[in-house]
């Protein structure tokens, strides 16, 4: 039976040496990774260039070095393996190279996460069955009721026996909504299925880890959709790898039980710590511990390097085949303000491609909505590769489906998206992003085509969108007929609990991966298609006015153009999150940085400069910003 002597040791870092006084202390160390999402080498190949910042290649690099400190080790990963960084370009090919890569590094345990039924059963269980580690789902469940994969597996290290558990998002269900990819596939609650199956394996091993392609928080308010629910019904738990939130946790304390993240894309390795005591045979864990490490900079496998040498060629020649000839301007401006990526803040024409090839191939739509999720988009006038269009549009089975509403409805969406953006107060000069979107795993600064509108940063949230009027100036009432075009996965955010059109049901009138398959269908692909077919391969970039900010026009503008100066001259920095992850997350406001006489000045410089001395961090940034501004603003 699964005996524990843990109180406040579980928190004790195992830095600190732990003493048996009756019998041996032996280790189990877990690995786990995460949203890899095709990242198999340290490359970008939507970019085609180097990517250090992490990849299983670089993982295999750091497994192998702990793997020779130490022998118990259990190797897991938490899912979205198999979509991503263009790896489904090999999707009906007899190998998949994750699961090549997954066995070279011995993974012991593989959890599917949602991105695995992207493409199908028949794609995922070619990776299932090419697995040679034990793939788990224990909340996947066939059409006809019984277990799509086994809910556990126990595996044995120097006599320890380890229960790891496997668990998927339930929301995987709602993102496949309109879809077929899951077959007749559902999703059941997984703190149940977890109950259940500890209560089944809790007399059989000595420590039970889940993973679970899952964040610690629920998703959009469900429950049972996040870790932490499930960790205050299953106290049996020792420890959890979570993932599918596309963040870093090294680690965090739920009802005595210790839970860790390894980010995405292999940007980090998930590290778990158990400590037994032997005694007459049993083994009683006294201690645990999580950290995570960074991957960036490390080193690939050069083992790895050369498995995946085939399947890096093919995906750099298909990068860099060419697709049109951009002329006219570029499709995306360089940022006005350094840190501030100008396809946030300015109407585009990087959009406007999508939205043109979009509005073709689903002509029964009069709106078409997405999204750019790369705060570096780039495309200059001159050669289009195909890399190019994967870099700006990063989804790569973003489809276009199209949805009947009303007016108002769609309204309620792009005030929805217009809260991408904090409000702008007397003295701003620069806009800003709302800090909780900014985090969020995908960007949710969504923009309309087909529409004009202004977005009046002056009005709360809910009450910013302007002049809304189709492109021919008829104005959009609550009562006009929408027929939206758009992502469905984007759609299945809006319509579940918490979202902004929550429980809301449209009538699906178009599906582009219906019409032209999974592939073809797909956002990026049309798009190509367009160009190539229909553009000829010549491609004129416009200036677009189809939407604006507004805010800032004749306020502070001889202080704007000065904060501008010293932002991209590097003297000052914009606003960024404690950790330096999300950028631009608060205004530059200049109204209490300006003074009308040299003493109030030198005044304002002293007393922040005595602030300075015990202040760090984000704090200390700020202050020094603020001294600069005042300097240079008076």
């Amino acid at each position: 039976m699964k005996r524990h002597i843990l109180s406040s040791a579980i928190l004790l870092s195992l830095a600190f040496p732990t003493f048996a006084a009756d019998g041996d202390i032996h280790d189990v160390t877990i690995l786990g990774t995460s949203d890899i999402h095709g990242h198999f080498m340290a490359w970008d190949y939507a970019a085609d260039k180097l990517n250090t910042r992490g990849s299983l290649s670089q993982i295999a690099t750091k497994v192998g070095e702990i793997r020779k400190e130490q022998s118990n080790i259990i190797l897991v990963d938490a899912g979205d393996t198999i979509q991503g960084n263009f790896v489904e370009t090999f999707k009906d090919e007899p190998v998949d190279p994750m699961m090549l890569g997954f066995n070279h590094m011995k993974y012991d345990v593989w959890v599917l996460g949602n991105h695995e039924f992207d493409f199908g059963l028949k794609t995922l269980n070619r990776a299932v069955t090419q697995f040679k580690g034990q793939s788990l789902g224990g909340n996947i469940k066939n059409k006809n009721g019984n277990p799509f994969l086994p809910g556990y597996t126990i595996l044995e290290r120097g006599g320890i026996k380890i229960g790891v558990i496997g668990m998927d998002t339930p929301m995987t269900e709602v993102f496949a909504q309109g879809t077929n990819r899951l077959e007749g596939v559902t999703f059941t609650n997984p703190t149940l299925e977890v109950k259940k199956i500890v209560k089944e394996i809790d007399d059989k091993v000595d420590a039970i880890v889940l993973v679970a392609h899952m964040g610690i928080e629920n998703e959009n308010d469900i429950a049972d959709t996040g870790v932490t629910d499930i960790a205050n019904a299953n106290p049996e738990l020792d420890a959890i790898v979570a993932g599918h939130m596309h963040t870093r946790i090294d680690k965090a304390v739920v009802n005595g039980v210790i839970i860790t993240e390894p980010d995405k894309y292999g940007r980090a390795l998930s590290r778990i710590d158990l400590q037994f005591e032997e005694h007459d045979g049993t083994f009683t864990l006294v201690n645990k511990d999580s950290f995570t490490y960074k991957i960036k900079g490390i080193d690939s496998d050069e083992n790895m390097d050369e498995l995946y040498q085939p399947y890096h060629k093919q995906l750099r020649e298909m990068a860099n085949r060419p697709v049109a000839q951009l002329t006219g301007v570029d499709l995306v401006p360089e940022n006005e303000i350094r840190g501030i990526p100008q396809v946030h803040v300015q109407d585009t024409g990087i959009s406007a491609l999508y939205q043109e090839a979009s509005f073709f191939y689903a002509p029964k739509a009069n709106v078409i909505a997405l999204q750019i999720d790369n705060d570096n988009a780039e495309l200059g006038v001159g050669p289009i590769k195909a890399k190019d269009i994967a870099y700006n549009y990063q989804y790569a089975g973003g489809e276009i489906t199209v949805y009947q509403m009303t007016g108002k409805e769609l309204r309620t969406y792009m005030e929805w998206s217009a809260g991408y953006f904090n409000s702008v107060q007397p003295g701003d000069v620069t806009y800003s992003f709302n800090p909780e979107r900014r985090a969020s795993k995908y960007s949710t600064n969504d923009f309309f085509a087909g529409v004009t509108y202004t977005i009046d940063l002056t009005q709360p949230a809910g009450t910013r969108i302007t002049n809304l009027a189709f492109a021919d100036g008829t104005p959009v009432t609550d009562q006009t007929e929408i027929r939206i075009g758009m992502n469905s996965y984007r759609m299945g955010h809006l319509t579940k609990k918490g979202g902004v059109l929550e429980g809301e049901s449209f009538p699906v009138l178009f599906d582009t991966e219906a019409e032209y398959g999974e592939e073809a269908g797909t956002i990026r692909n049309m798009t190509i298609k367009y160009l190539k077919e229909e553009k000829n391969g010549q491609y004129e970039g416009k200036p677009q006015q189809r939407w604006t900010l507004s805010g800032l026009e004749n306020r502070y503008n001889e202080q704007r153009e000065i904060v501008k100066s010293l932002i991209n001259d590097k003297t000052i920095s914009i606003p960024t999150s404690d950790d330096g992850r999300y950028t631009n997350i608060a205004s530059i406001n200049v109204k209490e940085l300006m003074f009308k006489s040299d003493e109030a000045k030198q005044t304002a410089i002293t007393t922040r400069e005595q602030k300075l001395a015990q202040a760090n961090g984000q704090e200390s940034k700020q202050i020094k910003r603020e001294i600069a501004l005042i300097k240079a603003l008076n």
